[in-house]
């Protein structure tokens, strides 16, 4: 069985289970609680505990019904540090932005699999969440903590806006190769009706446009020569509010 199993939910949501061990998991953000049981029943699995990335509904809609019918445990977005979940540490890193209190999951590397990273609504496939709680500058501040793990850390963000967030970088750098043949790979995924994650830490280095606000082509295509990394990233994230 693969270490992390990806549920699809709601539309566009993904529910993960981590299975730590041959009989037990973890869930992030269930944000329904009928596909969690079905997949838990599906694959043998007993759930020991539910990790919030953040409180929005479509992220914690599930937990009730789980700690009923399972009785797991919820770690929820004001813990830090480091969770000991079965035989696996898991780092809890603050990435305030989305929401003041938005926190992603990094389970440490095994023997199995490299690192691993669940990101809520923090760091998407291609893109990054909408700041809502604060300001986009926050939101920047945060990713670099992210970008800072190793290029081989896979990522599993909440939700599969992927196609759409590249389409939106093409609007930016229309000629970039590496995310056109991203983009035409993840629209052949689609048509598998498979799910789009993971990504990795390099890939989304490569290609994700909210990550390159440094490239000189980017500033060049905004017309922002002088400005910060920071004041990019900003103008990023308001032409992307304004692309949908």
């Amino acid at each position: 069985m693969e270490p992390v199993i990806t549920i699809s939910a709601l539309g566009d949501n993904y529910i993960y289970l981590y299975c730590y061990d041959r009989n037990n998991a973890f869930a992030v953000d269930p944000g329904e609680a009928k596909a969690v049981l079905k997949a838990l029943e599906k694959h043998g699995l007993n759930l020991t505990d539910v990790l919030i990335t953040h409180r929005h509904f479509d992220h914690t809609a599930g937990v009730e019904a789980l700690k009923e019918k399972t009785g797991c445990k919820v770690v929820s977005e004001d813990k830090t540090g480091i969770l000991r979940l079965g035989n696996m540490n898991v780092q809890v890193i603050a990435t305030p932005g989305h929401t003041r209190d938005s926190v992603c999951y990094y389970v440490q590397p095994s023997e199995k699999h490299s690192g691993l990273l669940f990101t809520g609504d923090t760091l998407f496939v291609g893109g990054c969440g909408r700041p809502i709680e604060c300001d986009a500058r926050t939101l920047w501040q945060s990713l670099q903590k992210l970008t800072a793990l190793p290029n081989d850390t896979l990522l599993y963000p909440g939700h599969d806006y992927t196609a759409e967030n590249y389409e939106f970088a093409l609007t930016i750098e229309p000629d970039n190769p590496d995310v056109k043949s991203r983009l035409d790979e993840i629209k052949k995924i689609q048509r598998q009706g498979l799910p789009t994650v993971p990504s990795t830490i390099l890939q989304e280095k490569i290609t994700n446009v909210f990550l390159n606000a440094n490239k000189p082509e980017i500033k060049a295509a905004l017309n922002m020569p002088h400005a910060t990394y920071a004041e990019i990233f900003t103008e990023l994230r308001r032409r992307k509010n304004i692309f949908g």
